[in-house]
């Protein structure tokens, strides 16, 4: 056996199975430290937050890297992104959120999704629309539902239980219980 190739691999070994999780439990640790509620069983890789206290996730999670939860607004009383049991997460996923987002347990939600339950105001002309007061209303997931790859989900959507959302979809309007919805903006397509 080359000395090399076994030193090299055990390198590995300890580099991403071991430090990796040891930098992760601590992330984990400073996150419940400032507020953040992790419950049992849930498996976090590394994320990004604004707030911590903002956030509850619920037990036996799967969130995978590079999410990031940004509560876009002035300090009060949390959570306002609640995470329930059982949920997967997939990479580079975002929440930006000013009022409130609920997504029940047992929701598959892929890589790139987007959660924004705000939009700028533009109904004046004469005012610049970075200063007319924004719009909000909060996101509600139902339980088992399926969210593919970079679904954008807008302001004041309701998704009912078991729906699924085709990847690259952009959801500007509720969607009923076990439906199938995809498009840009997104409409039915089919039915469970």
């Amino acid at each position: 056996m080359n000395i090399n190739y076994f030193l090299n691999q055990s390198l590995f070994v300890i580099r991403f199975r071991y430090v990796k999780k040891w930098i992760i439990m601590l992330n984990n640790i400073w996150l419940k430290f400032n507020g953040m509620k992790i419950g049992k069983g849930t498996h976090m890789s590394k994320c990004y937050v604004t707030w911590p206290h903002q956030v509850s996730i619920g037990n036996y999670c799967r969130l995978e890297h590079n999410i990031y939860f940004h509560y876009d607004g002035i300090w009060k009383v949390g959570p306002s992104i609640i995470i329930k049991d059982n949920v997967f997460i997939g990479n580079n996923c975002e929440f930006n959120i000013t009022d409130k987002i609920i997504i029940e347990k047992d929701c598959l939600i892929a890589s790139g999704c987007k959660f924004i339950d705000h939009n700028h105001s533009f109904s004046s002309v004469t005012e610049i629309i970075r200063k007319q007061k924004s719009t909000k209303k909060q996101i509600h997931i139902g339980p088992n539902v399926w969210l593919g790859v970079n679904v954008v989900v807008l302001m004041g959507i309701e998704i009912g239980e078991g729906a699924i959302v085709a990847a690259g979809a952009i959801v500007v309007e509720s969607i009923p219980p076990f439906e199938i919805w995809g498009g840009v903006p997104a409409k039915k397509i089919g039915q469970r």
